[in-house]
């Protein structure tokens, strides 16, 4: 299986989901003509060191927004992978969620996140299962807790025992190496925001050297656990010049508009990973929930840019055999 999708959804709000706006933004994704589409969408935990994952009821995504979103999705031709994601509410990056390795007094702060996280991926686990999601993906860049594998295994059990589709988790670029419980998924997924450039505004030819560099170590993980193949659970670059540096980049709003870099980043993976036989697919990051028409957009979103093009041209292709 091939995955030529897009992220959906991770900006949206309570009752959004279920909005004439989404519908149309969910049909324009769905014409790049890709066949997959993941639906993130976040609860919060109120810091990096709470035990308790709860929704806030003002803004978190009902599961009847969930529901009808995977209907909407499915209607238009896609297959979807849920992604239920964790946020802390104090702005804390969710890979710094840590706790004490040993109890503290009588709380022992990692049974009690697990305990919370579980039920959490459980109760979403249900409503793919009961929509016929296609794939279910258990935590994305979650890499302060990575290391506790007992408890990640007893989570994924969990998972397993109410969904019975494929299993992804989603750790961050450059730290693949470091989940013992590979073995566990079904995919090896990683947000690959990968940096292939050296300077602003660098060339197609530079960013695919740098992708067939980057490549050979993902093509040997994959190797390494057996063929398990690797799929590029985020993936993007905003369409600002120097984002191909640092193609996470969220913050620097300065940087002047630069679709041509977006548009070279975007092709320049594209040709260097479409054949590689361990290579599962993308899920790009991300479609907006709701299309705006803001002139020179320097954000993630590539519609109405020279990337919509390119990434429409890629999936109206087949992969070769």
């Amino acid at each position: 299986m091939f995955i030529k999708g897009f992220t959906y959804g991770y900006n949206g709000r309570r009752g959004m989901y279920r909005t004439p706006e989404a519908a149309l933004s969910m049909e324009r994704m769905a014409a790049l003509g890709g066949d997959w589409a993941a639906l993130a969408f976040s609860v919060v935990q109120d810091s990096f060191h709470s035990t308790q994952i709860r929704p806030d009821y003002r803004f978190t995504v009902t599961d009847r927004d969930v529901a009808s979103a995977v209907e909407q999705l499915h209607g238009l031709g896609l297959r979807v992978c849920m992604k239920p994601m964790v946020n802390c509410a104090d702005g804390v990056w969710r890979a710094h969620i840590h706790f004490p390795e040993r109890e503290w007094g009588d709380k022992d702060y990692w049974k009690e996140w697990f305990s919370s996280y579980t039920a959490f991926l459980c109760h979403y686990a249900e409503i793919a299962r009961d929509t016929g999601c296609e794939m279910f993906c258990v935590g994305c860049e979650m890499l302060g807790t990575e290391k506790k594998e007992a408890y990640w295994r007893e989570a994924i059990a969990a998972v397993r025992r109410i969904y019975a589709g494929p299993l992804v988790y989603n750790t961050n670029h450059g730290k693949e190496a470091g989940v013992p419980w590979w073995d566990a998924v079904d995919y090896i997924g990683t947000s690959a925001y990968f940096r292939v450039a050296d300077r602003p505004g660098e060339s197609l030819d530079h960013m695919q050297q740098a992708w067939d560099q980057q490549k050979a170590a993902l093509a040997e993980l994959s190797r390494l656990h057996g063929d398990k193949q690797i799929l590029f659970m985020e993936i993007g670059c905003r369409s600002a010049r120097g984002c191909a540096m640092m193609p996470y980049d969220f913050s620097h709003r300065e940087f002047p508009y630069d679709e041509e870099e977006q548009a070279n980043f975007y092709e320049s993976c594209l040709r260097s990973m479409w054949n590689e036989p361990w290579f599962a697919g993308f899920f790009w990051w991300d479609w907006p929930t709701i299309l705006t028409q803001r002139p020179e957009d320097t954000g993630f979103s590539i519609a109405g840019k020279k990337a919509e093009t390119i990434l429409r041209a890629w999936y109206q292709k087949s992969r070769n055999p």
